[in-house]
């Protein structure tokens, strides 16, 4: 003989099993989440500063170094300028291709060294180099702002005069480099080679 309680079914252990199968579902869809995040491309997140004259500011220089970087640094030229941090990961893999084509004196290359404590980016470029024609110490992040900086790092090629005409989020690599900047930096050179003087 069972007793009605025998008979009736307990929630229970169904929620319990809901939970087995929630938890990694949800954990999965974040873990997803994350990695498009991670490997989504630059175009993903567009700047409203694409051509548009490069924000002015005027920073000190990091420490160790005498010269800082001003809006007034990247008129004149074709350059790059390379948003870096220390503390950041992707900075320090992507530094040695910066070391590379510093020393190929194709363009020049600035920095702005964000949010940084100033003894650690003085170390971090004295042990792994320094690439950069000049170097901003961006302390509080206020120029990042004016920039639109996303997170570090962050690549821009900037135009003869002063404009901003590509932006890269997230570290260079080789082939970025080769296929992707280079070639924008070759064509803006030519076109202000064969602009007429006036």
């Amino acid at each position: 003989m069972t007793s009605t309680r025998d008979n009736k079914i307990v929630p229970a252990p169904r929620r319990r099993n809901l939970g087995f199968v929630l938890v990694p579902v949800v954990a999965l869809a974040l873990m997803a989440l994350f990695g498009w995040g991670l490997f989504r491309g630059a175009d993903d997140l567009p700047s409203a500063l694409i051509d548009k004259p490069v924000p002015e500011f005027a920073l000190p220089p990091v420490l160790g170094r005498e010269e800082g970087l001003s809006t007034q640094d990247l008129i004149g030229h074709v350059s790059l300028v390379n948003v870096f941090a220390s503390w950041c990961v992707p900075c320090r893999a992507e530094h040695p291709l910066f070391m590379e084509l510093s020393a190929t004196g194709e363009v020049p290359l600035y920095g702005i060294n964000y949010k940084d404590p100033p003894e650690q980016a003085r170390v971090w470029l004295d042990e792994l180099g320094d690439p950069y024609a000049r170097i901003g110490a961006d302390i509080d992040g206020r120029a990042g702002i004016e920039w639109g900086v996303y997170g570090v790092p962050e690549t821009y090629v900037i135009t003869s005069d002063g404009t901003i005409a590509y932006r890269h989020v997230g570290p260079i690599t080789r082939a970025i480099l080769r296929e992707t900047l280079l070639p924008i930096v070759r064509d803006l050179k030519n076109q202000s080679f064969k602009e007429p003087t006036p």
